[in-house]
């Protein structure tokens, strides 16, 4: 069941335990779980939090989940939102931005959009811990940048909490993973600057990995200004994309647009 949704179930307590620890959960936060699956880790997170939302799509684990902690849902500590989390809306769902956590054991297909989702949000989370593939945490965290690691750098702080190995989960993945937690979530970054012209920006130059960053702006905003708006920013025009870092896409940005 799990595997047809993508789902690996997380066995070994000893990580659920290290994900809600590095999250910095609190006995006065709300903790919002994604795909609880059997509730490995929505059991760490209920030692530790106020209240834990959990939303699965699964209905047979939706009602497995009833049948372990009926206490908890009883009691109104743990609430049950059996949905796709991509039609999950934090803010209509009672959640206060920067008032919550994200943590999850996360099918691998959906991380980029997941991450997406909730650091885009306007009911943004005050941190993210997500269990996930270790090569995705890694280029998050790379000086080579990605469209990806920039849209997490722009929005808050990643690192690397830990390495999981692929023999702690069931079924094994095909790969290891690591929990990633990203802290200081905020739009700071945006408040003299559009979120959606940035990301037109970082985009546009990475639209070509063969092309160098100014040919690949000077396609989406005239050789022109580009020209000159390197020439002003002392940037190299041989540099690529990869080698720009968030500071100097946010000031290229700006400068685009002004």
């Amino acid at each position: 069941m799990g595997e047809r949704l993508g789902q690996h179930f997380l066995t070994n307590p000893h990580y659920a335990e290290i994900l809600a620890r590095e999250a910095g959960i609190t006995e006065s936060d709300t903790v919002l779980e994604i795909g609880p699956g059997e509730g490995m880790l929505t059991r760490e997170l209920l030692k530790h939090a106020a209240k834990v939302v959990a939303v699965e799509r699964d209905e047979a684990l939706v009602a497995k989940l009833h049948e372990i902690f009926p206490t908890e849902i009883k009691s109104g500590k743990l609430q049950i939102v059996s949905d796709d989390v991509r039609n999950f809306n934090p803010r209509t769902s009672g959640l206060v931005p920067s008032a919550y956590i994200l943590a999850a054991n996360i099918p691998y297909y959906i991380t980029g959009e997941l991450l997406r989702k909730f650091l885009e949000a306007d009911a943004q989370p005050r941190t993210i811990a997500f269990l996930m593939q270790k090569e995705v945490a890694q280029r998050i965290l790379s000086e080579k940048e990605s469209i990806l690691s920039i849209s997490v750098k722009a929005y808050g702080k990643p690192r690397i909490a830990a390495k999981v190995s692929k023999g702690n989960f069931n079924p094994p993945p095909k790969v290891d993973s690591a929990i990633l937690v990203v802290e200081n979530i905020s739009k700071n970054n945006f408040s003299d600057l559009n979120e959606e012209n940035f990301f037109e920006v970082v985009r546009a130059g990475f639209a070509s990995k063969r092309k160098m960053l100014a040919n690949n702006l000077s396609t989406r905003f005239g050789k022109e200004k580009i020209s000159m708006t390197f020439s002003t920013l002392a940037l190299d025009p041989k540099t690529r994309a990869e080698n720009l870092a968030l500071q100097q896409w946010l000031t290229l940005a700006r400068m685009i647009y002004s």
